[in-house]
This record gives structure tokens, sequence and C-alpha cells, in this order.
């Protein structure tokens, strides 16, 4: 073999060993540029152009998102928008921060079309809120029967979120209405966790004999979820910051307004976690795996913490202010809430996004 054929011998076997160590003239991305990639395949946009979206329910593939206006947002497999008008025997009223809230469907939906909701309403000039069934049928959402009424309510501080429990019971969260005392006042609804079955009746085993109380002390519950060992955990909003994240215990007290963040006193229950100086505004919360994913408002991401209250992270700050989060076969699915009035919505807010945890 003469000299010039060993020499591009030579350059060829180096040519392909430098191509198997990821050598030659290929640009590979650096590490923090990789991330970002990874990042953003785990995040899509489902859908767009929600208004004030509140709370959100999947069915078969379907997601059924309440809007504070009265309305519903029917969101199929393709990812259109279709809108459902809700009609109520007293007017849904848009207020502040009231409206449409919240939103859940019945066990047995598939066969009866019925939902439970909670809304904002004006009687003799006085703001309150209700809860409702509400049944489906060709096309819109209509009232079946009122479950409560006469929930105090406010421009501000009406909590709104409805779940079922593993016990089959229905639970509701109310704000202190802004006046701060009806929270520690049992005579109340405001400011409270409520416990009723799904005919609206008050269920044996409520701590309060007679009372829908579930627990109290309560400024402005948002959020609520149960782990699989049926443990009940609540977000809620703090003054201006101490946000608070709750482990609930029946006929337990969460001291508002005697205590706030890291005060402690007899006859109160500690928080499980509380932001201190930071505020998160934490509203709709899901336990995925032993961990707590909680929407933020004015924390503005999705944020993680266990079920200690320890080792929080930000999961994404990439959306604004976020409302609701739901687990959907191993998916989380969050809602933005930049058209409520006090985000700052860009392109085709709000949306409903789909997180690969």
């Amino acid at each position: 073999m003469s000299r010039i054929t060993w020499v591009m011998l030579f350059i060829l076997l180096a040519a392909c060993q430098a191509g198997e160590n990821g050598g030659g003239n290929e640009t590979q991305p650096e590490e923090n540029e990789q991330d970002e990639m990874e990042n953003d395949e785990k995040f899509y946009e489902v859908a767009s152009n929600l208004k004030s979206p509140w709370d959100m329910e999947e069915y078969d593939g379907l997601f059924l998102i309440s809007e504070r206006g009265g309305t519903i947002a029917r969101i199929s497999s393709d990812d259109q928008v279709q809108r459902e008008q809700v009609s109520t025997d007293k007017e849904i009223s848009q207020i502040g921060e009231g409206g449409l809230l919240g939103l859940k469907l019945d066990p047995d939906f598939e066969n009866n079309q019925l939902a439970f909701a909670y809304h904002t309403y004006e009687e003799a000039g006085e703001i309150k809120n209700r809860v409702i069934q509400l049944r489906y049928a060709e096309g819109e959402w209509r009232e079946e029967k009122s479950l409560l009424e006469n929930i105090p309510g406010n421009n501000f501080h009406n909590g709104g979120r409805i779940e079922i429990g593993p016990d089959e019971n229905l639970y509701v969260t109310t704000g202190d209405a802004q006046n701060e005392q009806l929270a520690q006042d049992e005579e109340s609804l405001a400011g409270k966790i409520l416990r009723m079955d799904l005919d609206g009746n008050i269920p044996e085993g409520n701590p309060i004999d007679n009372s829908y109380i579930y627990s109290m002390g309560h400024r402005n519950p948002q959020g609520l979820d149960w782990t699989e060992d049926s443990t009940l955990f609540a977000t809620e909003h703090g003054p201006t910051n101490h946000d608070e994240v709750n482990k609930i215990d029946p006929g337990a007290n969460y001291g508002w307004p005697e205590i706030v963040g890291d005060e402690s006193q007899d006859g109160y229950q500690d928080p499980l976690f509380q932001t201190g100086n930071d505020t998160w505004a934490p509203s709709g919360m899901v336990v995925y795996k032993d961990e707590l994913y909680v929407a933020a408002l004015n924390g503005e991401a999705l944020m993680n913490l266990d079920t200690e209250g320890n080792e929080t992270e930000v999961v994404t700050s990439d959306y604004g202010r976020l409302r609701d989060v739901e687990l959907v076969n191993e998916e989380l699915y969050f809602i933005t809430n930049n058209t409520d009035g006090r985000g700052n919505p860009e392109g085709e807010d709000d949306k409903l996004v789909r997180f690969y945890p």
C-alpha cells in the first residue's frame, strides 16, 4: 500500500472516531440551552382566549372551565373553545373578585349531567354567595336547585372553591367577606370551610351540631385537595403577605384574624406553611405523589412543596397569574388568570396549559 493511501486511511479513521465522540463540526447545545429546550417540551398551551377563568373540571378528555362573567368554557379534544351560558334563579354578579367561581361535576355526571357551582349574587342591597346544583342540557347549564344561600360576600374575600371529598361530601371554601371577625363567629358561614352532602344537607359527623362548618378562622381560602390517605389540605390568602397552606383537621380553628403567619396561640392551629414577607396569593391546589402543586396569583407561578410544608420550588413563572391546577392522567393542567382585572394580559390570554411533571 502506498504512503498516500496510508495517510488517507489514517485521516478517515480519525474522522470516524471524532464523530463517535461528538467531535467534528457539529455544534452541541450548551447545558443551559439544553435545559431550556427540555423545559419548553414540558408545557403545552391547550387553549386560549378564556375570559377571567376560575375553576376547571375534566371529563373524558373534555375540559369545562367556569368564567366569572357567568359562562362555562367547553374545550373539546381539538382544543376549540365553546362558551355555554349558565342560567341561575338569582343573577350571577361579577363584582370585584366575585362572579361564577367554583365548579364541580357530580360523580355520576355521565348519566345525570349534574354539577355544582358557587356564585356571587346581590339581594336587598347586599353581596352574597350561594351553592347551587346545575343540570346540563342542549348546550346550556340551568340551575336545578339551590343547596345553600346567604353566604356573606363582598367585593373581595369570597372564597369560592368547591370539591367532593373521599367521603363523597361537598366541601366549600368561604372568605371573611372583608369582615374579619366573621371568621371567628360560629353563627356565620364566612371565613370557613363548609361540608355538606350532595343534596345540600348537613352530614353526620360535622364538628358542630346542626352546622355546615368543618373548620373556621380562615381569611380567604381558595384551594382544596386530599392525599391518598384522605388528609385534607387548603390554601389561604393572607393579609398582603403571610399566605398559608394548611392541613385541615375537622373542627380546628386556623386563627384569622387573631394570629397571622408564624404567630402561635393556644386554641388556634398553626399553618403547615406560610410565605412570610413574600406573597403568593395561592388559589387552586392539587396533590400529586405526596406533593402539593399550588396556583399562585400574585406570585405569578406554579409552586410546589411537600406535604410537610418544606422544600418549596417554583415549577414555572412564565405564564403570569395562575388560578387553578388539576391532575388528569398523570399530567397537570393549569389556567392563567391575567384577564381578571389585576393582571397584564398578553396575546391570547387567558390560557389552559398542560404540564408534564
